[in-house]
């Protein structure tokens, strides 16, 4: 289980780092929502691609270390593991100057859009952490056969933004 103080401790040293992070997947929801709402097996973060090496090296200090053999792996993304159990799955992007951003979908050079507005605040226990937008949310949410934990994720969002 991903518990919201780990949380708030990588979000915390990673900006010490001088790292631009955002929080996607359940706990980006939770944050929008401004509560936990169910257990979190890990916590998504989208980071600057051109930050990675000290994203890496701050989360290392941390104890974390890369999985290998993550599906979809690079250039997509990779996930870090620590001893204690907690996952965190990282999303390079790359920002235009429109200030959207792109991440690599795959090593055909197919790529994922953000675009500029969803990069939005919510709240983990009261403190303001970057995440992605509700709209942003159910895009990502709309590309596979949602789980049931998913359903409820976005029957929250719609509940609280309306969302179609």
């Amino acid at each position: 289980m991903f518990e919201s103080a780990e949380v708030l401790r990588v979000l915390t040293l990673l900006r010490e780092a001088g790292c631009e992070v955002w929080v996607g997947g359940g706990w980006g929801i939770d944050a929008l929502l401004g509560r936990v709402t169910r257990e979190h097996h890990d916590l998504d973060l989208m980071h600057l691609a051109k930050q990675e090496p000290v994203v890496i090296e701050t989360l290392a200090g941390l104890g974390y270390r890369e999985l290998p053999g993550i599906v979809p792996g690079r250039p997509a993304r990779f996930v870090m593991r620590d001893t204690a159990g907690h996952e965190i799955d990282l999303h390079p992007l790359t920002f235009q100057p429109d200030g959207s951003a792109l991440q690599p979908a795959d090593d055909q050079g197919g790529t994922f859009a953000y675009p500029a507005d969803c990069f939005v605040e919510g709240a983990v226990h009261g403190a303001r952490v970057p995440c992605l937008s509700a709209a942003q949310q159910e895009l990502f949410h709309s590309g596979y056969e949602p789980r049931e934990r998913d359903l409820l994720d976005l029957a929250a969002l719609r509940e609280r933004y309306g969302t179609p």
